[in-house]
């Protein structure tokens, strides 16, 4: 099986990523910024808005509309509602981060095991999956930038641009731009263009090469700026407005010291030991055979990081394309212990991949105990899902240890893979049957010809549920009177506080909590819970 595997990288990443997620990814509740996304995919197919984006009829140009074109697309073709086809486009960007990665790697190693080893760490670093799921499109914006460094790197190795290349480089770092705007040139483009610098170095004989390759950059800069400019035309006073404030976050909202993001490794999860250890240069590097690339992708790793760092605001989520050139430094890692681990004594170098490994298998093999709290959901098929489930996980969590005490460290690390997927598969389905019984979804409620507005502010996560828009009529202090003699309103009030609407004749109509977490809970969030009444004037 893993001569099979290894003999077809592309595909055995490609399937490996869908498999695991691929058919149960939709277990998983709608987040508060997936919500958003799916509107304006929603708004683009009911109102046409796929320039001048919107969210709730309200203009929405935070964020550049690709990945939400994309997202309409699939909603067309598998509908609207349909979660996970909304998120497939999405997983298949983490594929084409794998993919591109093990290309990358490939042209610095020339080791296809190494890197399809790359592919593989990067496809299951915990926030490369998380961001995913989480919902922004920065996997988008940073898969398409990715293509354009390998080429870029072809580039640079070869001394040559070739006409073919030198389109895909305009092309995907135009798509980049058209996803998240400039941060995958900050993170990912400059720093690797600073640790080739040092790892590498540029020549002054190859000056005009540099030139050809710089202007190829700006193409695409321009390319991805082309919404922008006809956004700004075509509604200045809203797009002005969201840009001062989206500008002004960068200094004033989520500030954090600027040592925040120097825990980065353990955003890779379940490889975090591994990563750490990749990152001790001084150890490693005399244990590799390719030393400028392994010097190249830990100086892209570190650049990366110092540039974060450099920026005010700060979330967990920012590091995730951080992840990527440390995924390659990994497989330098993993490769070594491949060929280098049964020869090994020294209990400093031994002890890390028991842990890695050890605690993997201890997971594995605790995973029936999870039963005691899943047991009201325990019957029919579930039932049957969870019994699956913990068989493959003690014979998953058996074979590790098996392995790991033979020195197999290859064997270990795809049945670590093999772990991901029982996951995936098995586990991540369960999810979707936690619902709180107040759970009710506004899907539910159907208005007839009466309008349905909301005072307050509603979470994306109720309107996108809802499946419509809903139009907002301001606050309980100060809001619009709408002309309708009967109207529905919704709020996150349980009471109507307003003395105006209080004069009027109200019917309260029921509570609409998407909270699948209790209420004691630390998952439980207020802004998921609403209020339905009906206004008579």
């Amino acid at each position: 099986m893993i001569k099979t595997i290894e003999k077809h990288p592309v595909l055995s990443l490609l399937l490996f990523i869908i498999l695991m997620f691929g058919f149960t990814i939709d277990a998983i509740p709608v987040s508060i910024m997936e919500g958003r996304n799916f509107i304006s995919a929603r708004e683009m197919l009911t109102d046409n808005n796929w320039i001048l984006t919107t969210i709730n009829g309200e203009p929405r140009y935070q964020k550049p509309p690709l990945p939400t074109w994309i997202t309409a697309v699939f909603g067309y073709m598998f509908g609207i509602k349909n979660v996970l086809a909304l998120r497939l486009p999405a997983l298949l960007m983490i594929a084409v981060t794998g993919i591109t990665t093990y290309f990358l790697s490939l042209q610095l190693t020339h080791d296809k095991i190494q890197s399809l080893i790359s592919g593989f760490l990067v496809m299951t670093s915990f926030y490369v999956i998380g961001i995913t799921i989480e919902g922004p499109w920065d996997i988008y914006a940073h898969g398409f930038i990715l293509v354009a460094l390998y080429q870029l790197l072809i580039l640079l190795e070869n001394k040559c641009i070739q006409l073919v290349k030198g389109l895909v480089i305009i092309a995907f770092i135009g798509a980049s731009v058209l996803s998240k705007g400039p941060v995958s040139l900050y993170v990912l483009l400059l720093s690797f263009c600073i640790a080739y610098g040092f790892s590498f170095k540029y020549m002054s004989k190859y000056k005009f090469l540099y030139l050809k390759a710089f202007l190829l950059l700006i193409a695409g800069i321009g390319i991805g700026a082309i919404w922008y400019l006809y956004v700004r035309q075509a509604d200045p006073e809203a797009f002005n407005k969201i840009t001062s404030k989206e500008t002004s976050n960068w200094s004033s909202y989520n500030v954090r010291p600027f040592y925040y993001y120097w825990s980065f490794f353990i955003q890779s999860g379940i490889w975090v030991i591994f990563a750490f250890v990749s990152l001790l240069y001084p150890y490693l590097k005399s244990k590799i055979i390719h030393k400028k690339a392994y010097k190249f992708t830990f100086l892209w790793t570190i650049t990366g990081v110092i540039l974060l760092s450099l920026i005010p605001e700060k979330k967990s989520r920012y590091l995730m394309p951080v992840l990527i050139p440390l995924a390659i430094n990994m497989g330098f890692y993993v490769n070594y212990l491949i060929k280098e681990f049964k020869n090994l004594t020294s209990k400093k170098e031994i002890f890390p991949v028991y842990l890695q490994f050890g605690l993997i298998a201890v997971i594995a093999i605790l995973y029936p105990f999870s039963g005691f709290i899943l047991k009201p959901y325990l019957s029919g098929i579930v039932l049957v899902r969870f019994l699956i489930a913990s068989v493959l996980m003690i014979t998953i969590g058996y074979l590790i240890l098996k392995h790991l005490k033979t020195k197999h460290i290859k064997n270990s690390f795809y049945l670590t893979l093999t772990f991901m997927l029982c996951v995936g598969i098995f586990i991540i389905p369960l999810v979707k049957l936690q619902k709180q019984s107040d759970y009710k979804g506004l899907e539910s409620f159907n208005p007839s010809n009466t309008a349905l507005y909301s005072i307050n502010t509603l979470a994306p996560e109720v309107i996108y549920n809802y499946g419509k828009k809903i139009p907002s009529l301001g606050t309980s202090e100060d809001f619009i009177i709408p002309s309708d003699t009967t109207f529905y309103l919704l709020t996150s009030k349980s009471t109507l506080e307003n003395s105006y609407l209080k004069s009027l004749n109200s019917q309260f109509i029921g509570k609409y909590d998407l909270n699948t977490a209790e209420k004691d809970k630390r998952g439980y969030k207020n802004r998921l819970v609403n209020y339905l009444f009906k206004i008579s004037k």
